[in-house]
């Protein structure tokens, strides 16, 4: 059974959203304005537009939040490029995203190491808070090896990418976005360069880029601290999964009431989760949470969450111990 986001993905391409004249422009100007929204500009997407189109400089708006969105859109097309060329990831190759990122709007830092700046995508050598109860980020005498460390793994995983499903590429994402911003390279840009590597990622994948919206920012917070206090990639794999789904959905409704859509093109809306599990169950109520999650595309936790919800509403029960037992819809 396809996940729900494998359907929304084949209904967001059946429709030929992605097919739009400069469908992939305005696409990435989108991901750069939320990006920079998250991080507090206030330059909306179609004063990007001008902004990037016609090299008029956004009356009303400051100079380094007009630099924060220039300095990012060249960052994103050469990550793009990165992306076509499957271009292994290595420290220099992050060095030099960040460094375009922050060109104009970095610091220059003096430290008792030594001194380095963030306008050069140098790596910090002071540490930092995370910002929540006095805790804070790894050492910075920490961060190349983790960096290193991460670089390969990341590779190696990309190596795999032709086998795995549209799920998998995704998780992989997700989790390269997490474990960036968790290491903190840099002292400043890291949540740019991780939405940045997430997206690049996704660009040399095929996968339509994940996008995290301004009016998400709070709980794109939250769901990065319980990961990290858990210790549980799936809290933050599961968000993003959850926000994508979101944001493919509001956008072929969209797209459906714009253009309008032909009787010989019926609409038909993905499942939801928790009416996957009640089909699967019907059919066989001995499923672990384990198989069910594989069958449906979601985290074994994400389905144990739905179970419990489903019988507290009274929908399901369980026979049976909890091992050799079944569920049953009633």
């Amino acid at each position: 059974m396809k996940s729900n986001l494998q359907q929304l993905i084949e209904r967001y391409r059946q429709l030929g959203i992605d097919q739009q004249i400069d469908y992939d422009k305005f696409y990435l100007y989108s991901l750069i304005t939320h990006s920079t929204a998250i991080e507090g500009s206030t330059i909306t997407e179609v004063e990007n537009q001008i902004m990037f189109d016609h090299g008029v400089t956004i009356k009303g708006k400051s100079l380094e939040e007009q630099s924060m969105n220039l300095d990012l859109k060249v960052a994103y097309e050469k990550a793009i490029e990165y992306a076509r060329n499957h271009t292994p990831i290595t420290i220099d190759l992050l060095i030099n995203l960040s460094a375009l990122l922050m060109k104009n709007t970095g610091k220059e830092y003096k430290t008792a190491l030594g001194d380095f700046s963030s306008a050069r995508g140098e790596l910090r050598l002071l540490n930092v808070t995370a910002g929540v109860g006095g805790r804070s980020y790894m050492s910075y005498n920490k961060v190349p090896a983790k960096l290193e460390e991460f670089c390969r793994q990341l590779n190696a995983d990309r190596q795999n990418a032709s086998e795995m499903s549209i799920d998998e590429l995704y998780r992989l994402t997700f989790d390269a976005h997490y474990n960036l911003v968790t290491i903190h390279p840099w002292a400043d840009g890291n949540g740019r360069m991780a939405r940045l590597v997430m997206n690049m990622l996704q660009f040399e994948f095929g996968l339509i880029p994940a996008k995290i919206l301004k009016d998400d920012k709070e709980e794109y917070i939250k769901s990065l601290i319980a990961t990290r206090e858990e210790e549980n990639l799936e809290i933050f794999s599961d968000f993003m999964t959850s926000m994508m789904e979101k944001n493919l959905t509001d956008e072929i409704e969209a797209y459906i009431k714009s253009v309008g859509e032909s009787e010989e093109t019926p609409t038909e809306k993905p499942m939801k989760t928790r009416d996957k599990i009640i089909a699967l169950i019907a059919e066989d109520g001995k499923l672990s949470a384990a198989a069910l999650a594989e069958k449906i595309g979601i985290s074994a936790k994400a389905v144990e969450k739905q179970l419990a919800k489903l019988k507290s509403e009274g929908i399901i029960d369980r026979k049976g111990p909890a091992k050799g037992g079944e569920w049953v819809v009633k």
